[in-house]
Protein backbone atom coordinates (compact mmCIF):
# COMPACT_ATOMS: atom_id res chain seq x y z
CA UNK A 1 0.00 0.00 0.00
CA UNK A 2 1.68 3.41 -0.78
CA UNK A 3 0.49 6.96 0.74
CA UNK A 4 -0.94 9.84 -1.98
CA UNK A 5 -0.52 13.67 -1.06
CA UNK A 6 -2.97 15.92 -1.99
CA UNK A 7 -1.79 17.17 -4.94
CA UNK A 8 -1.96 13.41 -6.43
CA UNK A 9 -5.45 13.22 -5.48
CA UNK A 10 -6.33 16.65 -6.90
CA UNK A 11 -4.59 16.35 -10.56
CA UNK A 12 -6.93 13.03 -10.10
CA UNK A 13 -9.60 14.59 -9.54
CA UNK A 14 -9.57 17.52 -12.10
CA UNK A 15 -7.20 16.48 -14.77
CA UNK A 16 -6.35 19.93 -14.89
CA UNK A 17 -2.80 18.51 -16.01
CA UNK A 18 -2.88 16.12 -18.59
CA UNK A 19 1.02 14.55 -17.72
CA UNK A 20 -0.01 14.70 -13.73
CA UNK A 21 -3.23 13.50 -14.08
CA UNK A 22 -2.17 10.24 -16.41
CA UNK A 23 0.31 9.62 -13.55
CA UNK A 24 -2.09 10.13 -11.07
CA UNK A 25 -4.36 7.64 -12.63
CA UNK A 26 -1.80 5.59 -13.26
CA UNK A 27 -1.09 5.66 -9.76
CA UNK A 28 -4.54 4.85 -8.49
CA UNK A 29 -4.86 2.04 -11.13
CA UNK A 30 -1.15 -0.02 -9.82
CA UNK A 31 -1.93 0.15 -5.98
CA UNK A 32 -3.43 0.05 -2.81
CA UNK A 33 -3.63 3.56 -2.01
CA UNK A 34 -3.77 4.56 1.74
CA UNK A 35 -5.27 8.49 2.37
CA UNK A 36 -4.42 10.11 5.54
CA UNK A 37 -7.30 12.34 6.72
CA UNK A 38 -5.54 15.32 6.81
CA UNK A 39 -4.74 15.08 2.85
CA UNK A 40 -8.79 14.79 2.38
CA UNK A 41 -9.27 18.15 4.16
CA UNK A 42 -6.02 20.24 2.60
CA UNK A 43 -8.07 18.58 -1.17
CA UNK A 44 -11.23 19.98 0.06
CA UNK A 45 -9.76 23.14 0.65
CA UNK A 46 -7.67 23.59 -2.45
CA UNK A 47 -11.10 22.10 -4.46
CA UNK A 48 -12.96 24.64 -3.42
CA UNK A 49 -10.74 27.42 -3.15
CA UNK A 50 -8.26 27.57 -5.87
CA UNK A 51 -10.60 25.30 -8.26
CA UNK A 52 -14.18 27.15 -7.60
CA UNK A 53 -15.91 23.70 -6.89
CA UNK A 54 -18.85 23.59 -4.97
CA UNK A 55 -19.56 21.64 -2.23
CA UNK A 56 -22.29 19.12 -3.52
CA UNK A 57 -19.57 18.31 -6.33
CA UNK A 58 -16.48 18.11 -4.16
CA UNK A 59 -18.58 15.54 -1.59
CA UNK A 60 -19.15 13.74 -4.98
CA UNK A 61 -15.81 13.28 -5.64
CA UNK A 62 -14.68 12.28 -2.73
CA UNK A 63 -17.55 10.05 -1.73
CA UNK A 64 -16.20 8.20 -5.47
CA UNK A 65 -12.79 8.46 -4.70
CA UNK A 66 -13.14 6.75 -0.94
CA UNK A 67 -15.52 4.38 -2.44
CA UNK A 68 -12.79 2.56 -4.65
CA UNK A 69 -11.99 -0.98 -4.21
CA UNK A 70 -8.15 -0.18 -3.40
CA UNK A 71 -8.59 3.46 -1.03
CA UNK A 72 -8.66 3.09 2.24
CA UNK A 73 -8.52 6.54 4.39
CA UNK A 74 -7.55 6.92 7.92
CA UNK A 75 -10.09 7.44 10.06
CA UNK A 76 -12.89 5.85 8.24
CA UNK A 77 -15.47 6.24 10.59
CA UNK A 78 -14.84 9.82 11.46
CA UNK A 79 -14.36 10.32 7.70
CA UNK A 80 -17.64 9.12 6.78
CA UNK A 81 -19.89 10.95 9.37
CA UNK A 82 -18.04 14.07 8.21
CA UNK A 83 -18.95 13.64 4.25
CA UNK A 84 -22.43 12.78 5.66
CA UNK A 85 -22.35 16.36 7.91
CA UNK A 86 -21.32 17.91 4.79
CA UNK A 87 -24.07 17.14 2.55
CA UNK A 88 -26.80 18.39 5.18
CA UNK A 89 -24.69 22.17 5.00
CA UNK A 90 -21.78 21.42 7.41
CA UNK A 91 -18.54 22.79 5.95
CA UNK A 92 -16.35 20.03 5.58
CA UNK A 93 -13.50 20.53 7.98
CA UNK A 94 -16.13 21.74 10.60
CA UNK A 95 -17.52 18.35 9.85
CA UNK A 96 -14.77 16.47 10.52
CA UNK A 97 -13.17 18.26 13.56
CA UNK A 98 -17.04 17.45 14.80
CA UNK A 99 -16.92 13.54 13.80
CA UNK A 100 -13.22 13.13 15.45
CA UNK A 101 -14.52 14.47 18.62
CA UNK A 102 -17.35 12.14 18.79
CA UNK A 103 -15.94 10.80 22.35
CA UNK A 104 -16.06 14.13 23.96
CA UNK A 105 -17.95 16.25 26.31
CA UNK A 106 -18.36 19.18 24.25
CA UNK A 107 -17.39 20.80 20.88
CA UNK A 108 -16.54 24.55 21.50
CA UNK A 109 -16.36 26.64 19.16
CA UNK A 110 -17.51 30.66 18.54
CA UNK A 111 -18.88 29.90 14.89
CA UNK A 112 -22.30 30.57 15.79
CA UNK A 113 -22.67 29.49 12.30
CA UNK A 114 -21.45 25.87 13.19
CA UNK A 115 -23.45 25.66 16.41
CA UNK A 116 -26.81 26.34 14.51
CA UNK A 117 -25.80 23.94 11.91
CA UNK A 118 -24.94 21.15 13.96
CA UNK A 119 -27.59 20.68 16.49
CA UNK A 120 -29.23 17.27 16.77
CA UNK A 121 -26.44 15.86 14.25
CA UNK A 122 -23.79 14.78 16.81
CA UNK A 123 -23.74 12.91 20.02
CA UNK A 124 -20.95 15.97 20.99
CA UNK A 125 -23.03 18.71 21.57
CA UNK A 126 -21.67 21.92 19.59
CA UNK A 127 -21.94 25.14 21.53
CA UNK A 128 -20.48 28.55 22.05
CA UNK A 129 -18.34 29.62 25.03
Amino acid sequence: MIAVDTNIVVRLLTGDEATQFNKARKVFESHDIFIPHTVLLETEWVLRFAYSFKPTAINIALTKLLGLPNVRVSQPEPVAKALAWHRQGLDFADALHLAASQEQERFLTFDAKLARKAKGLSRCPVATP
